[in-house]
C-alpha cells in the first residue's frame, strides 16, 4: 500500500546532478528548504505518458503556478542525470526542474519504490505529484494502485484546481500563421493585447499548407484554434475576444 505522507518532512537526501559537464550534488535542503514547490514523479524518462503529458502540461501552466506562489516545479524520475539533462532538452520544458534519482533514493523514502520488472525497467517510481511547502508535504495526489501506469490525479491540471479551485483554467490556444501576413500579427497582437499564451504553428516550418486544409477547411491566414474550437482568422478572433470581455 502506497502511503499518503501529508504533513511528514521529505526525505533528506543527495541529487547526483549534472552541470556544465560537471558533476553537481544537490542536497534536499536546496530545492526544498524556504520555498513552495510542486513535485510530481512518474515511471521513466521518455516514455509516452510522461512525454506527452505530464511534463508538457506542467511547463505550460507554470506561469500560472507561480503567479499562485510556487517557486519551483520539480520532475524527479529514477533516471540517471544524463538521461534526464538529454529528456529536458527534448521536451523543451524551461520551467521545470528535472532531478535525476538514479539510485532511488528519494523514491524509496517517499515509499514510492516500485517494481517494474515486467517491462524491463527494474524499480522505478509510482506516479505521484505533491506540494512542498518549507520541506513539508502538504498535500499528496497519488495515482491508484491498478495494473498499467495509471495518469488520473497527479497531472498539473489537478493541481492547479487544488491551489486555487476557483480560478478558470488556461486557455488552450493555437495560432496557425505564415510568414509576412499583416493579418497574423494583427491576430498575435490581439492575444497579446489580451494576456493570453498561445503557440504559434508557421507554414512550412511547423506545417504544411494540406494540414491546415484538413484541420481548418480554409486555405486563408491566421487560423485560430481555442480549446479545440475553430475560431477563424483575425477578424473572428476580435469578435470572439470582444464578447469574452463583455461576458
Amino acid at each position: 500500500m502506497l502511503e499518503n505522507r501529508e504533513g511528514q518532512r521529505v526525505p533528506n537526501v543527495t541529487f547526483r546532478t549534472r552541470k556544465d559537464h560537471e558533476w553537481v550534488a544537490l542536497a534536499s535542503d536546496e530545492v526544498f528548504r524556504g520555498k513552495t514547490v510542486i513535485v510530481f514523479s512518474l515511471p521513466g524518462a521518455f516514455t509516452p505518458t510522461c512525454s506527452s503529458s505530464h511534463v508538457p502540461r506542467y511547463d505550460q501552466l507554470a506561469t500560472e503556478f507561480k503567479r499562485l506562489g510556487v517557486d519551483d516545479i520539480v520532475c524527479i524520475s529514477v533516471n540517471d542525470a544524463f538521461v534526464m539533462n538529454e529528456w529536458k532538452i527534448t521536451q523543451k520544458a524551461g520551467q521545470v526542474t528535472f532531478l535525476p534519482d538514479g539510485n532511488g533514493d528519494f523514491t524509496r523514502e517517499m515509499g514510492m519504490l516500485v517494481g517494474k520488472e515486467d517491462l524491463g525497467f527494474g524499480l522505478r517510481s509510482w506516479r505521484y505529484s505533491m506540494l512542498v511547502r518549507d520541506g513539508i508535504i502538504e498535500k499528496m495526489f497519488i495515482e491508484p494502485q491498478q495494473p498499467g501506469d495509471p495518469f488520473e490525479v497527479s497531472d498539473a491540471d489537478t493541481m492547479l484546481g487544488y491551489l486555487a479551485p476557483e480560478l478558470a483554467k488556461p486557455l488552450d490556444i493555437a495560432l496557425f500563421s505564415r510568414e509576412g501576413c499583416q493579418y497574423c500579427a494583427k491576430a498575435r497582437g490581439l492575444l497579446r493585447d489580451a494576456g493570453l499564451q498561445f503557440e504559434e504553428l508557421k507554414l512550412n516550418r511547423d506545417y504544411s499548407d494540406r494540414i491546415l486544409r484538413a484541420v481548418a477547411a480554409k486555405p486563408s491566414f491566421p487560423q485560430i484554434f481555442i480549446n479545440g474550437e475553430h475560431i477563424g482568422g483575425a477578424g473572428e478572433l476580435e469578435n470572439w475576444l470582444g464578447h469574452r470581455k463583455a461576458a
